[in-house]
């Protein structure tokens, strides 16, 4: 995330000579991808609160995060919003700045339940990250803040618990995002929380031009990162801090958000964090409870140019259908959206032109994203919630600071086309979280986004195609309850069970696998975390099939 772009000779010749190579025809006929925004008539009237001031605190630009969970376990995806607080006190002292817990009852509607629910929260809050982590069949969530942490454990009754204190997990420094993941596969989900830098109200150092009274929030260089926090899930509702005794604490990043999957194929759970004007992590899980950082070597710390970028959200999952979760990654205008193909063996290409990715998201900034097949047809498109880090950014860039969303269609051919505005992405907000799931149960996954200062909006897919669909959600009995880290296939397809999607937001809302025409399912293929392997046969498409471990 940065300020103001140095973008390198060698980078502009070496887009100019990509662009009319990455030119994609008009795509023939409407497109098959469509959305609408409901969030009025779904009565879900959120608004981000950043508590913008004058002195341009970096964490006002930085929030916040969604979690889509079934928090009452009634089969309908709710929505968890984190939310801002004043400046300097990092208090919430209004009802403006709550998080904010909307019930889905059912065709479109939410209920406000917040207050009854306890989860309004405390501090500047930032991301949230949802999950079952005590394996009682309820999803909890945690939720990461500016020098102050949340664990709220869900009671059953439509309540929360704050339990971060006897938990164990620590409340300071800056955290933007968490992610959960099994990573010693012992059954039990354990935490990783991305930290973002040393930061407090009292640091006012000013950037930009005085002369012109132009004040802006400041680079990141000047904020001195942080290490990541892993804490290991213990069984008994406590958790140790393992960041030093599995060696994170050695790798200081400005850490935005994290990722999950067994990138190698070992049967070990890996994470990506992406860092802020830093070299990304990748995570490697040796199996012995440690971890050591292979990015550089496998080819995703940096794009080709090697220079570091402003990466913001983050997703790991299979985009070209050959077996092998792959990395895409959102940044600031000129930088584009990293996409990083897995080649196997622990090795990466960076794909963002050859995918055509490059020249359609040169020009646009973006934090949230997710990899979902929106229309069905057994490829998963890519959406970004879009919008510049610095509002001032047009005075001095050839940039925008409010973007409507992107959504980029998966062609299918190994690369992607911009549909946006066809798909009705024209609402211009300045967007920051996002979360997916299918909240009406028609099989087409919808998409919830934050917004700074301004109504959130809910994205119900409205594609007209009549392609088949499978939402798979897991029981897990040896592994974790949510079955967190299995990997699923179907034919030529794969996907992975994980909430860690996007930008410091949570999408727990099972697996899902577009399937064209086909009505019966011949074989899907389930690997759970705990190294068995389940077969099913002769499954029909167009339902959520729960699965339970055997």
């Amino acid at each position: 995330m940065q300020t103001k772009h140095e973008v390198p000779v060698r980078t502009l010749l070496f887009i100019a000579l990509m662009m009319p190579l990455a030119a994609v025809p008009a795509a023939e006929g409407p497109p098959s991808i469509r959305f609408r925004n409901v969030a009025e008539t779904a009565r879900v009237p959120f608004v981000l609160e950043n508590s913008a001031t004058p002195d341009k605190h970096l964490i006002e630009t930085v929030p916040g995060g969604v979690a889509i969970l079934d928090y009452n376990n009634d089969g309908r995806p709710d929505l968890f919003f984190t939310n801002g607080a004043a400046i300097p006190s990092l208090e919430k002292d209004s009802p403006k700045y709550f998080n904010r817990l909307y019930r889905n009852d059912g065709d479109l509607k939410f209920t406000d339940v917040t207050v009854e629910a306890g989860v309004a929260g405390a501090g500047y809050s930032m991301g949230a990250a949802a999950a079952d982590y005590d394996n009682d069949g309820r999803v909890d969530l945690f939720v990461a803040g500016v020098n102050r942490n949340q664990l709220l454990h869900n009671s059953g009754n439509g309540k929360f618990e704050d339990v971060t204190a006897k938990s164990g997990i620590k409340s300071d420094q800056w955290a933007v995002a968490a992610g959960w993941f099994d990573y010693d596969n012992d059954g039990k989900l354990d935490l990783l929380v991305v930290r973002y830098a040393k930061w407090s109200p009292s640091f006012n150092r000013y950037c930009g031009d005085s002369s012109r009274a132009l004040r802006i929030y400041c680079h990141p260089k000047y904020f001195e990162g942080l290490s990541p926090l892993l804490y290991h899930n213990l069984g008994n509702g406590n958790f140790e801090d393992v960041s030093k005794k599995s060696g994170l604490d050695r790798f200081v990043g400005r850490g935005m958000s994290v990722a999950f999957g067994d990138y190698d194929g070992d049967g070990f759970v890996d994470a990506f964090v992406t860092n802020d004007n830093m070299p990304n992590f990748l995570f490697h899980n040796l199996g012995n409870g440690t971890f050591e950082d292979a990015a550089l070597l496998a080819g995703v710390a940096l794009p080709d140019h090697g220079r570091p970028i402003s990466s913001m959200g983050v997703d790991l999952r299979d985009y070209d259908n050959d077996g092998l979760p792959d990395i895409a990654i959102t940044a600031l205008a000129n930088e584009t959206y990293p996409l990083f193909r897995n080649l196997g063996k622990g090795l990466f290409a960076d794909a963002t032109y050859p995918a055509r990715l490059g020249a359609i998201s040169v020009h646009h900034s973006g934090w949230s994203l997710g990899l979902f097949d929106f229309n069905n047809d057994g490829w998963k498109d890519l959406f970004a919630a879009q919008s510049h880090v610095n509002d001032m950014v047009e005075k001095f860039e050839p940039a925008r600071y409010k973007e409507a969303n992107g959504v980029f269609m998966n062609t299918g051919k190994g690369g992607f086309v911009d549909v946006s505005a066809q798909a009705g992405q024209n609402t211009v907000k300045a967007h920051r979280g996002s979360a997916f799931a299918d909240l009406n149960g028609d099989g087409k996954i919808d998409v919830v986004v934050s917004c700074l200062g301004e109504p959130a909006e809910i994205w119900e897919n409205t594609s007209e195609d009549a392609n088949r669909w499978l939402i798979i959600k897991l029981m897990g009995v040896r592994s974790n309850r949510d079955g967190m880290g299995a990997v699923i296939r179907i034919g030529s397809q794969w996907n992975q069970m994980t909430s860690a999607v996007g930008y410091a937001s949570s999408s727990h809302s099972g697996v899902h696998f577009g399937l064209g025409k086909t009505a019966e399912i011949p074989r899907i293929e389930i690997r759970w975390p705990s190294g068995t392997t389940q077969v099913l046969k002769d499954i029909k498409t167009n339902q959520v099939l729960t699965v339970r471990e055997e």
